[in-house]
């Protein structure tokens, strides 16, 4: 077996979106480079579904309203030659998840009623009508159409009784007393980004595809929590079956990775688990005849990072075994070829989302790269585990795609497997960006030797100032990614320019650790982070330097989340850097994996042990222990709601550079969780304060 790469198809795709229509300017002053008042311009389009027929393309095109500050959304749709573009919901609302029926002749998704909740509509495709099919008081996901197109499958969250009853008295009628008390009894009782959870589950229900009551066909027999999304949901063909990923351990609240996939029976509503072994099984994917069942997982092993592969196994479960071998990195989506004779797979390979196509037990050849959107203020790859879908495939090997390049956030390609091209169909930021000065951004690769180490080898890319001089040095900046089991990528990122347009040279590197390699490169970090990814990080600014355009007394480090932990981290173990700006960062691991969000897998697969059961571990791996080294003077910027990194952390370390008179500032965003590009004014905030900072310091 062999992996065979479609060169034209790459060439054509950077040719065609990553060059920057740009012209020639005087200097950064009057140059036409990216401002932070156009980030609100921007637009992204995700989630591309293209009819089974092949013939008509709808996707979710993503923008932001400057008066409210948030991203809103609505469905468009067109040819597969990209004609006939146009929109098939308008306004200021978050339309989402377009899903074909398997005739082609109605389109479902979700989006808002007359009362601003989401709820389940449908468009009769030959007549434009339009129709409200459900009353739901929750928002609705996962949506799949029953191949006979008589029901529509969805999740949505389901409260439960609390076990603690509380029997208080009535307060007087008239009185005004205190809100009264939340219990709390699930493990993971808040989540970053949605706040304190209600008790209860994501569950599933069919409803008919006319509308109507929908019913709902799994129960807390089979929890899956708000946190924990149940994914894909598959029909049989006769759609009589659901196929989907549920979590049936009794422990499953210390067990989270014991997803198993499941047949569910709709008349009899019985569950029959299909895998069993320790380790998740997720994303089941049913073959065109009904006879074999593809889908995503691994053997548990319990690191912090694992390779998810691909494995086909029969209906009834029988034979699992892994296929697609060669490709060996981890595997984001499948889905079946229509003749069933193979799959297409979404992965991302050195910092670069690609789509291939794999024979069962043959060769594999490279479709697409660049895949994904961009809806992060920084160059990251597709996470891994995200189920970010950034591709949909129909009949005569038609398949549509989200391509995004270092210079442009995303847009839409189609291409026909057998003719290796791809044509581009949208240029949604051409308005804003069409006309700007871009910095420039350029690979390079390293190696890095520790003593008794093997040599590693470090992939980083490099950000010019838009009016780049080679004459001229530069001050750098050296922003870290977050995971740390993440990876940066030559991606479309508003933050980086932002600050390459203030005249920084930006270096982002992807250290040990790093996703998107090999699975021994990701797990050099298991149980040492941070640890040699430090070096990695130092060697990469020593080699940027040797290219003779930066000044080396003026160098300045930022990073976000894990970024902000090595930033902290990185100011504890040298003085190199003129300024640093720590994102919500962890300071003490001990406080963290007891206080953050997901602390089941912090202690499980990241340090592997309770904190009380290894004090010295956790002291040696947290910043606060180095921050009587620290001399850097040092920003820290995190959300009031941040429950992934709690801003105790950040406060730890800001009194304890203020105790030791070293210059710090604190900066609060109010309501803001961990993703601190959730708004655009968050992003213009989060930049505009660092950059501030780096100036206050920075060598005129």
């Amino acid at each position: 077996m062999s992996i065979h790469s479609c060169v034209s198809i790459i060439v054509t795709v950077y040719f065609l979106l990553a060059i920057p229509a740009i012209g020639s300017l005087a200097d950064n002053k009057t140059a036409n480079v990216l401002k932070p008042m156009d980030i609100f311009d921007l637009e992204f389009a995700t989630d591309p579904e293209i009819s089974p027929d092949g013939g008509r393309i709808a996707y979710v095109r993503n923008f932001f309203d400057v008066m409210t500050d948030k991203k809103c959304s609505n469905i468009w749709i067109m040819n597969f030659d990209g004609s006939g573009h146009e929109p098939l919901t308008s306004g200021k609302g978050n339309a989402s998840s377009p899903r074909w029926s398997a005739d082609g002749m109605r389109l479902a998704y979700v989006t808002t009623d007359k009362d601003n909740r989401s709820q389940i509509f449908c468009r009769w495709m030959d007549s434009g009508e339009t129709a409200n099919l459900s009353n739901l008081q929750k928002p609705p996901g996962n949506l799949s159409w029953s191949p006979d197109g008589t029901q529509i499958a969805f999740t949505m969250p389901v409260p439960v009784k609390k076990k603690l009853e509380v029997d208080l008295p009535e307060k007087p009628e008239g009185a005004k007393w205190a809100k009264p008390a939340k219990i709390i009894e699930q493990m993971i009782y808040r989540f970053d980004g949605e706040g304190y959870l209600d008790d209860g589950y994501n569950q599933i229900f069919v409803l008919p595809s006319e509308g109507g009551t929908p019913r709902q066909v799994t129960s807390n027999d089979h929890p899956n929590p708000h946190f924990y999304d149940i994914g894909k949901i598959e029909w049989s063909n006769d759609s009589r079956f659901l196929l989907f990923s549920t979590n049936l351990d009794k422990d499953w609240e210390h067990n989270l990775r014991k997803n198993e996939i499941v047949e569910l029976n709709l008349k009899t509503e019985e569950v029959k688990p299909l895998t069993n072994r320790q380790g998740p099984d997720y994303a089941p994917h049913l073959s065109p005849d009904d006879d074999q069942i593809a889908y995503l997982g691994f053997d548990e092993e319990y690191f912090g990072y694992q390779t998810i592969n691909v494995y086909l196994m029969k209906r009834d479960g029988g034979n699992p075994h892994q296929i697609v071998k060669e490709i060996n990195k981890s595997i984001m989506d499948i889905e079946w070829e229509p003749s069933g004779k193979g799959l297409y797979l979404q992965f991302i390979d050195e910092g670069i989302a690609k789509l291939a196509y794999a024979e069962i037990d043959g060769d594999t050849n490279i479709l697409a790269d660049h895949l994904g959107f961009s809806m992060n203020g920084k160059p990251y790859t597709p996470f891994e585990e995200s189920g970010e879908i950034s591709f949909s495939i129909a009949k005569h090997n038609r398949f549509v795609a989200t391509i995004r390049t270092p210079y442009h956030p995303s847009d839409l390609v189609a291409g026909v497997r057998e003719e290796q091209n791809l044509k581009q169909l949208t240029t949604l930021n051409e308005d804003v960006l069409g006309y700007k000065k871009l910095g420039k951004v350029e690979t390079f690769t390293y190696d890095v030797e520790i003593p008794n180490k093997p040599t590693e080898t470090i992939q980083g890319w490099i950000i010019k100032p838009p009016e780049f001089d080679p004459d001229n040095k530069y001050p750098l900046i050296l922003d870290i990614h977050g995971g740390p089991f993440a990876a940066y990528g030559p991606n479309f990122t508003p933050e980086l320019q932002l600050m390459a347009a203030a005249g920084y040279v930006v270096l982002y590197v992807n250290p040990r650790g790093s996703t998107s390699y090999t699975e021994r490169f990701a797990q050099l970090i298991q149980n040492d982070y941070p640890g040699d990814d430090y070096h990695d990080l130092m060697a990469g600014v020593d080699y940027v330097i040797k290219q003779g355009y930066i000044q080396k007394d003026n160098l300045f480090v930022t990073g976000g989340s894990a970024g902000g932990i090595m930033t902290t981290w990185v100011v504890g173990h040298t003085d190199r850097f003129r300024a640093a700006a720590a994102c919500n960062p962890v300071v003490y691991e001990y406080s963290a994996c007891l206080t953050g969000d997901d602390y089941p897998y912090w202690i499980k697969y990241f340090h592997q042990g309770f904190p009380w059961d290894k004090p010295d571990y956790y002291k040696k791996s947290s910043s606060i222990t180095h921050v009587g080294n620290v001399n850097t003077p040092t920003i820290l910027i995190t959300g009031e709601q941040d429950y992934r990194t709690p801003i105790s952390e950040t406060e730890m370390f800001y009194q304890a550079l203020k105790l030791r008179k070293i210059d710090t500032a604190m900066v609060r965003v109010p309501e803001a969780s961990h993703h601190l590009s959730a708004r655009p004014s968050y992003l213009i905030s989060k930049v505009e304060h660092t950059l501030a900072w780096f100036d206050k310091y920075r060598l005129k």
